[in-house]
């Protein structure tokens, strides 16, 4: 799968995604703020929610459209798309102000007008967000555009997930990747069942993690399990007002977690039988054979005057049984090494 000059796959460090959602709290300045420092923070790209409450919803009084539990329980669905949207007149100037300062910029469509703003803007990719996982329609939709399509399955059932990659048969499967994502915010990380990854890779596309625990573990982990993307919901100070912060990651951490995970992905991706450059010193702490007592020319080896010893610049221990009883050709101290070519050969 390639997203603009990045190529994702499992050979590659994972693609971390900025998800900026509504850290913006309704300033196009703060969203350019965050598309720069987000850049600044290691991210490889960046990524805005395309809706309005009124593509998102209705809005009426009534107790279905009132959020009953979790962190914005009391709210009715519109007031809180309202205040959390990224207003479609915005993106124009943030797609070309991401290219501009040379930052990629995609999006998580949440109707088709929003899929139709988004082909007007050339965006690379598109997310779909577990929430939109069982609008078929929608996916469908998405589908005719033929671009890379990251998929969140948070919720899901594995027949939804089925039912949902079944839309895009038509698709290269490298061309879709699955996001494990918890859909809680924040998700607990003791609970972030990360064993799904493995499962997601049965399906055979790419499979990254949405990750909204706090902190890094979760997304450390994922990279051991070999995953392609990982998003992170990104602000510049959780002390800013706005529907996502509380769960969101700031600079400083993201800038933390980006240096981990190339690290960690560099630490994991031998092929090959190879050492560490740096523990070739350290080879002189190996055993090796030395005389230990004074020897004359003549005289036959014993266990009484060779060891197997530090440091390990002699002949290898595996030779010890086989100098047993041989004759020296010359004198010897002890603290030299013992070398073949002291021996009388037979």
């Amino acid at each position: 799968m390639k997203i603009g000059n990045y190529k994702l796959s499992k050979n590659n460090k994972p693609f971390l995604i900025a998800e900026i959602s509504a850290n913006h709290g309704g300033s196009l300045s703060l969203a350019k703020e965050h598309i720069i420092a987000a850049k600044e923070s290691g991210a490889d790209a960046v990524k805005i929610q395309t809706y309005t409450a009124d593509t998102m919803t209705i809005n009426l009084k009534k107790k279905d459209f009132f959020i009953r539990t979790g962190r914005w329980k009391g709210q009715s669905l519109y007031s809180l798309y309202k205040k959390a949207e990224t207003p479609f007149e915005w993106h124009t100037e943030l797609f070309e102000y991401a290219k501009k300062n040379k930052v990629l910029i995609f999006s998580t469509p949440f109707d088709e007008t929003a899929v139709d703003l988004l082909q007007e803007l050339k965006t690379p990719a598109y997310k779909i967000a577990s929430f939109e996982l069982t609008d078929i329609p929608l996916l469908k939709y998405i589908s005719k555009t033929k671009k890379p399509t990251l998929i969140s399955t948070g919720m899901s059932t594995k027949k939804e997930v089925e039912d949902s990659l079944s839309v895009f048969k038509n698709y290269p499967k490298q061309n879709i990747l699955l996001f494990h994502c918890i859909s809680e915010y924040p998700a607990n990380f003791g609970s972030s069942n990360l064993g799904m990854i493995n499962l997601l890779k049965k399906f055979g596309t790419l499979v990254g993690l949405s990750d909204h625990t706090i902190g890094n573990e979760a997304s450390i982990v994922a990279t051991t399990l070999g995953v392609s993307a990982i998003e992170k919901h990104f602000t510049l100070s959780r002390s800013n007002k706005s529907e996502d912060n509380s769960f969101s990651t700031e600079p400083k951490e993201f800038s933390d977690l980006s240096k981990v995970i190339r690290d960690v992905f560099n630490n994991i991706k031998t092929k090959k039988w190879v050492r560490n450059k740096d523990e070739e010193n350290n080879k002189t702490f190996r055993r090796s054979i030395y005389f230990t007592k004074d020897a004359k020319k003549g005289e036959k080896i014993s266990r009484e005057n060779i060891r197997r010893i530090r440091p390990g610049m002699g002949m290898k221990p595996e030779y010890f049984e086989s100098l047993l009883g041989k004759k020296l050709i010359r004198d010897v101290k002890p603290g030299e090494r013992v070398k073949k070519k002291y021996f009388k050969s037979e």
